[in-house]
């Protein structure tokens, strides 16, 4: 059909049984547009190799926080930067750990997760999977407001699922959550298990919506009124698997979503800043992001 775009049925042409494909996959040479690397061979935005990054990755939105996350390295091995993508990578104790800024939104972080996963499981020379794949653990430092008149200015969100309001998840077949009553190109995905005995201050498990824009994909209008009324007395009443929404942010549901298509561990803590309900925001900010970094890091150092 004309100016419609079909999926290619490609097992009317491809006579190769499903169990084969795999291993045929890491033969395939990625086209030079698609994987694309800079002179010095790395990756193209990140400009990492991957002698550069630790297993362990702390993704900050803001460029600036790179620096008081590597504050507490006991050495700092490695410092690189483009566009708003900085990387410190050093040592806490024998953990080496790198800290990424990704710059705001899930179209963000498409770009670092699947960079990141690039330079762990390609060979970037040969443009070719590495036989041996490796798992990353990635853990999001960032800052967020309340929807749950439980959840207060300084509380620790951990989020047990992330909504996708972006589109996102349109693009790699993401679980839709049509029955929470959000529009439907919304998607939904999960933190993986990690044992969380050994933080440091309380924390409080719920859903978060990540969304494509911070004001009116927020419920913010300034001079422009939203097409969309969210009602949030109502958002932190819907339940999932035993979780009520308590938070929105910007990128949590697409470090889920690409972490678990591929297969590496992710956590999100959000500090929370704002409450949407009464409207106040915090009076010390950066004071509560350091408190949750400093946490952050200390549980880190206990996980194996």
């Amino acid at each position: 059909m004309k100016g419609v775009v079909e999926k290619e049925d490609f097992s009317s042409y491809v006579f190769i049984p499903k169990d084969f494909l795999l291993p045929i996959l890491y033969f395939y040479k990625m086209k030079e547009s698609e994987l694309i690397l800079n002179a010095d061979g790395s990756i193209y935005h990140l400009s990492l190799l991957p002698t550069d990054i630790g297993h362990t990755i702390i993704l900050v939105g803001d460029p600036d926080r790179v620096t008081l996350v590597s504050n507490h390295f006991d050495q700092i091995e490695i410092k690189k930067a483009k566009r708003e993508f900085v990387t410190h990578t050093g040592r806490i104790g024998f953990k080496r750990i790198s800290v990424i800024s990704t710059g705001i939104g899930t179209d963000n972080i498409d770009i670092v997760l699947n960079e990141l996963d690039a330079i762990t499981n390609i060979d970037l020379k040969n443009k070719t999977l590495l036989p041996d794949q490796t798992s990353l653990n990635i853990i999001r430092i960032g800052t967020s407001g309340s929807i749950h008149p439980e959840v207060k200015c300084s509380d620790t969100i951990v989020s047990a699922m992330a909504i996708g309001m972006d589109t996102l998840g349109a693009y790699y077949n993401a679980d839709k959550v049509r029955h929470l009553l959000l529009p439907e190109w919304c998607y939904i995905t999960k933190r993986n298990q990690f044992d969380l005995s050994s933080f440091g201050s309380k924390i409080t498990e719920g859903i978060t919506l990540t969304c494509p824009g911070f004001y009116a994909p927020q419920g913010r209008s300034l001079r422009v009124t939203s097409e969309y009324q969210i009602a949030f007395e109502k958002l932190h009443t819907l339940t999932k698997d035993g979780f009520h929404i308590t938070n929105m942010e910007m990128e949590t549901a697409g470090i889920y979503l690409l972490a678990s298509f591929l297969g590496h561990k992710a956590i999100s803590f959000n500090a929370i800043l704002a409450e949407r309900l009464t409207g106040r925001f915090s009076n010390d900010p950066e004071t509560v992001v350091e408190q949750l970094i400093e946490n952050t890091l200390d549980w880190i150092t206990q996980q194996p």
